[in-house]
């Protein structure tokens, strides 16, 4: 296994053709000089394409390595691991193509960036890989864009404004404004249709992962209702996003003895937050049969993605409400399009950090607050996305 620091590459862009690997390319060609990367995925000729694309936002990389893999041919995958610090890897979903780059990774010692939303996936990769991946030192790093680095990062930054050794409460409030891509909406119509197995899975989890000696991490969820701090009516959001804030807090000691986290997409009007109950058990109800599911998945194309100008358009901002040994305190983690821009951006400041950054210990499977926390944060912030305590 070669050591890391004697890598040909530090970063390697996997899916680099696709819509949001074309992204993070661009992101890392305007934001990373002199760093030694590569584009790869299965079509030379696109890669060349993106290339060309990035060798117009600075010359030195017209000569950028591209690197020929796919998921189908497990050894052009353990190549590409072998030859890098740290993968980024966008191809999804990621319960179709994602388990043998993650296994590559992990058999190789090299870092894993993706940005999945399915829970079911990263909770197979735990149970397959993580032992090993602690055994070869590499860090298993998923859900690094829009899900669920401002989530995780959000939940840690308000942990940090309170009292230490007490019992803590946070809940975290997301709303945002934009669209999305057809590889986005496929991952969740096709975890929408494995929800049996994604408990199977989760379950399964839960009976082999160790729980934090003496403290207590628990996820809370409440009835639809208004809060202010939100500013409109909140609904408990089951997305992957509190799972992994709730990983980190069981990780790390400074979340207290007692934690408990909710989560929740907050809508200005209550006949909004209906008309959402309705449509997404709608759509959950049709991805349960294989010809339905079908006919759904028809409605957008993978490669298909939002304008430049849908994406300029494009917000999000996560407030948290935070409490704990008479403190209280509201925070906010804010940001411009939340599906490609900012994800594009925090995929690649995941991987920078990862590759350049003085971070404590960490190997297998890790949450983005465990692998890089504060250095991560602090990435971002320069980056501009913001991180503020409101009150």
């Amino acid at each position: 296994m070669p050591e890391a620091g004697s890598r040909e590459h530090e970063i390697v862009v996997y899916g680099a053709s696709g819509f949001t690997g074309g992204l993070t390319a661009e992101y890392l060609a305007r934001n990373a000089p002199g760093l030694r990367w590569a584009l790869a995925g299965r079509n030379q000729e696109k890669l060349e394409a993106v290339r060309e694309r990035v060798a117009a936002i600075d010359p030195d990389l017209a000569t950028l390595p591209l690197i020929k893999a796919d998921a189908g041919d497990p050894e052009s995958l353990r190549a590409m691991a072998d030859s890098t610090q740290v993968v980024i890897t966008t191809v999804g979903p990621y319960l179709n193509y994602g388990e043998p780059l993650v296994a590559a990774c992990a058999a190789a010692g090299t870092d894993y960036v993706d940005l999945t939303g399915e829970p079911e996936f990263v909770d197979r990769m735990w149970l397959g890989y993580h032992a090993e991946a602690q055994r070869t030192g590499a860090r298993l790093v998923h859900s690094c864009g829009f899900d669920s680095i401002p989530h995780d990062l959000g939940a840690l930054f308000t942990v940090l404004q309170l009292p230490e050794g007490v019992p803590l409460r946070v809940e975290g409030f997301v709303r945002a404004g934009g669209t999305f891509s057809g590889g986005t909406f496929h991952s969740a119509v096709n975890a929408m249709g494995r929800l049996r197995q994604g408990r199977q899975a989760a379950n399964e989890r839960k009976r082999a992962e160790p729980r934090p000696a003496g403290r207590k991490v628990r996820g809370i969820a409440g009835p639809p209702r208004r809060v202010e701090a939100a500013g409109g009516w909140v609904l408990p959001m089951p997305t992957i996003d509190p799972q992994v804030v709730l990983r980190s807090a069981a990780a790390l000691d400074r979340y207290g003895p007692d934690f408990r986290y909710g989560h929740y997409l907050a809508i200005k009007r209550l006949p909004m937050a209906a008309g959402l109950i309705g449509g997404v058990g709608a759509v959950v109800a049709l991805a349960q049969l294989p010809p339905t599911r079908q006919l759904l998945l028809k409605l957008k194309d993978p490669g298909e993605g939002p304008s430049v100008e849908q994406r300029e358009k494009a917000w999000f901002k996560v407030r948290f409400l935070g409490e704990g040994g008479n403190s209280r305190v509201i925070t906010e983690v804010a940001g411009g399009d939340p599906g490609y821009g900012e994800t594009s951006k925090m995929l690649a400041e995941t991987a920078l950090s990862l590759a350049r950054d003085d971070l404590p210990a960490s190997a297998g499977q890790v949450t983005p607050a465990v692998a890089m926390g504060q250095a991560l944060i602090d990435r971002l912030i320069a980056a501009g996305i913001s991180f503020t305590r409101v009150e």
